[in-house]
């Protein structure tokens, strides 16, 4: 586009979203390394559907944006032209507390939801990463849930009723403010995990669980694999915990169960899980103990995050297999998974922070060319290192996908130079197929996140 002629467009884009909410992109609004040209903050959800259709007739590229917790997750856009962000769409809208239903804008962070609903004992029964910065739009589009899904379901099992932005500039609805709706095409459960390639999620409804009254956790000590029986006894068992996680790493394992309810009740459930774990050593487990699926994304770097989807009975020898990759490749390792079958892993270097560390201390009192030949020996080292997570990577998918019925992993956040050239997905399964034709019916010209979801859609 002549650059007359995109002056013109942008001034065009300032008068749908407002001057003042329309910016040049900086380098901290880049997506995997690709800097966009504008950020857009449109404050209604016509507008936003209005701005998209600018877009599209532009031939611009978009990536939809919320609170920019997981812009890392998946494959680099092919291109990205306009950050069209939903921080202006923020509102709870309905809260139906009779109906245990609620109306809320995309843009609103979980955290904030969770605070309005409390006011009357009730919640979102999830619990996805970073509550206090994720948007509704982001772990819709993410399909981010946590240890709650055990007891609650995923987000597809939440969601009533969905908004949408598609490119041509039309607000789709489906579903309703009643839990049993049924009307019209399930969009929802489409456009959930989709990581905005078919549309921009605007508004959502969700069905809402009560607050409970209390809560306990207890923590469970062994090998991953007879956590991994105690985690299939419990879920045989009457027991109805609403967390259960088992966290793995560096020759430690432990299963976390939490038990919500009266206090005779939690008491009743306490006794019967002890019955089942045997001679299995516990204790009280920590406030924060659910948490720790969060903390497995500090450490040091480079680093390799990654999700891996098994049957519940593959849980235990999925961290055998992680452990056994990550050992190959002298990488550290770490795995937080619930016991429906979903873990996130963290491989690392397992000297990089000691030698950092060094390397910072030596430069204080060095010449030059000394600097310069440890900063070379640094960028070899890391090379290195990156090539060990890329190679712990390839081995652990392969031997993930021959579990008994197949498994997958996907990667989230890596170095650039690891996930160059590789899909973040995995390869293609059976349904790219549909998947091509799903997204070809709902944006055909590749406007929305193009390149970025599974097999490059």
């Amino acid at each position: 586009m002549p650059a007359v002629m995109t002056q013109v467009a942008w001034q065009e884009l300032a008068e749908i979203v407002g001057k003042e909410h329309l910016r040049p992109a900086s380098p901290a609004d880049a997506i995997d390394g690709i800097v966009p040209q504008m950020v857009a903050e449109p404050g209604t959800a016509e507008d936003l559907a209005r701005a998209l259709r600018w877009a599209h007739d532009a031939g611009l590229k978009v990536a939809p944006r919320g609170g920019a917790t997981k812009l890392e997750w998946g494959n680099p856009p092919a291109a990205c032209d306009l950050v069209l962000s939903t921080g202006r769409l923020n509102r709870v809208l309905e809260h139906a507390w009779a109906d245990m239903t609620v109306i809320v804008e995309a843009g609103c962070r979980v955290a904030d939801l969770q605070k309005t609903l409390a006011v009357h004992g009730q919640r979102l029964a999830l619990d996805p990463l970073w509550p206090e910065h994720a948007t509704i739009g982001g772990i819709l589009s993410t399909n981010d849930s946590g240890s709650l899904r055990l007891r609650y379901g995923s987000l597809r099992d939440l969601i009533i009723g969905i908004t949408v932005a598609l490119p041509d500039g039309t607000l789709a609805k489906s579903g309703g403010k009643v839990v049993k709706n049924v009307a019209g095409y399930d969009l929802s459960k489409l456009f959930t995990g989709a990581q905005g390639t078919l549309g921009v999620i605007v508004q959502a409804i969700f069905r809402l669980h009560p607050l409970p009254r209390e809560s306990r956790s207890l923590s469970f000590r062994g090998t991953p694999q007879s956590l991994n029986q105690l985690l299939l006894a419990i879920h045989a068992s009457k027991l109805t915990p609403t967390g259960l996680q088992l966290r793995a790493g560096q020759g430690s394992a432990q299963l976390d169960v939490r038990l919500d309810g009266t206090s005779a009740g939690i008491e009743a459930q306490v006794k019967q899980l002890q019955q089942i774990a045997g001679s299995v050593v516990s204790a009280d487990a920590p406030v924060n103990v659910w948490e720790e699926r969060e903390q497995i994304w500090n450490g040091a770097s480079p680093a390799l995050m990654a999700k891996f989807s098994v049957l519940p009975s593959e849980i235990g020898a999925a961290c055998a297999r992680v452990e056994q990759a990550a050992g190959a490749q002298s990488l550290a390792w770490k795995v937080v998974a619930q016991s429906v079958g979903v873990g996130y892993v963290r491989l690392e270097s397992i000297h990089r922070a000691d030698r950092k560390q060094a390397y910072a201390d030596q430069a204080d009192d060095s010449e030059a060319p000394e600097n310069q030949a440890r900063e070379n020996q640094a960028h070899e080292n890391e090379a290195r290192e990156n090539q060990a997570l890329r190679a712990a990577l390839m081995s652990l998918r392969d031997e993930i996908a021959e579990t008994k019925t197949g498994g997958t992993i996907v990667v989230l956040a890596c170095p650039a130079a690891v996930k160059r050239g590789l899909d973040a997905w995995g390869p293609p399964s059976d349904a790219q197929p549909l998947m091509i034709r799903i997204k070809q019916r709902f944006d055909p010209d590749g406007t929305l996140n193009p390149g970025r979801f599974v097999g490059g859609i």
